[in-house]
C-alpha cells in the first residue's frame, strides 16, 4: 500500500476538512480508508499531519542525502549503489544496502537493463524521415509492390549479464535504460527471411535461409 507524502497528508486533510468522505479521499491517493482515518484522528490529537516520535535506530541519512542520491541516479542509471556511497558529500557512515533502499523508496530497482543497438542522432532522424515519407502508402497502391525481409543475428559470444540499471516500473525501454552494445558482439548464426504481399489470385511467395 502506498504511503502518503507530507504535502499529500495536507491536500487529504483539506478535503477531509472540505467535507469529502474518508472512502473518496482513500481512493483519489489509492491508499486503504484507514490510512486517511488515522490521519484524520492523529490531526484532531495533535492538530498536525507530521509523524509522531518513534523510538529506534535514527535515520542513516538526511532529506538531502536521499534528494542527492535519487538525482544522481535518475542522471546516470547504469551508476553502483557502492558509488553513490563514495560520492555523498560531507561525512557519513553509509552501507550500500541504505542506498539501495533509499532508491527503492523513490521507485527505483536493480534490473537486468534492455540491450539495444547503438543508435546515433543520425540515425535517429533518418528513420522519422522514413516514417513521415512512407505515412500515407496503402496496401493497394504501394505496400503490394515491397518485398518485406527480416534477419535474426544469434551472438554466440556475449557478456555475462551482470549489470544492472536502476529504473522504475515501465521504464524498461526507456532510452537512459537502455544498455546499448555494438551489433558485433562476436560470431554468431544468422536467420533471414522474407515475404511479399500477393497479388489477387496469387499465392504468398516466401524466402528463407541461414
Amino acid at each position: 500500500m502506498a504511503r502518503l507524502s507530507r504535502e499529500d497528508r495536507q491536500i487529504a486533510l483539506g478535503r477531509l476538512q472540505a467535507g469529502q468522505s474518508q472512502s473518496a479521499i482513500a481512493r483519489h491517493f489509492h491508499v486503504s480508508q484507514s490510512t486517511i482515518s488515522r490521519l484524520w484522528v492523529r490531526f484532531q490529537a495533535t492538530g498536525s499531519v507530521a509523524d509522531l516520535p518513534r523510538a529506534g535506530r535514527p535515520r542513516a541519512t538526511t532529506a538531502a542525502h536521499d534528494r542527492f542520491i535519487r538525482l544522481r541516479h535518475l542522471r546516470n542509471r547504469f551508476l553502483s549503489a557502492s558509488s553513490s556511497v563514495q560520492a555523498l558529500p560531507g561525512p557519513h557512515r553509509l552501507s550500500d544496502q541504505t542506498v539501495r533502499n533509499r532508491l527503492h523508496e523513490a521507485g527505483l530497482r536493480a534490473r537486468r537493463p534492455h540491450r539495444g543497438a547503438v543508435l546515433t542522432r543520425r540515425h535517429r532522424q533518418n528513420r522519422v524521415q522514413w516514417g513521415n515519407q512512407h505515412l500515407r502508402w496503402t496496401v493497394r497502391n504501394h505496400w503490394r509492390h515491397v518485398w518485406f525481409s527480416d534477419e535474426s543475428y544469434f551472438l554466440l559470444q556475449r557478456h555475462d549479464g551482470r549489470r544492472r540499471v536502476y529504473r522504475r516500473v515501465n521504464e524498461r525501454y526507456a532510452p537512459n535504460c537502455v544498455d546499448e552494445a555494438p551489433v558485433h558482439g562476436g560470431g554468431g548464426v544468422i536467420w533471414c527471411g522474407g515475404r511479399s504481399i500477393p497479388l489477387e489470385g496469387a499465392p504468398w511467395c516466401t524466402s528463407k535461409g541461414a
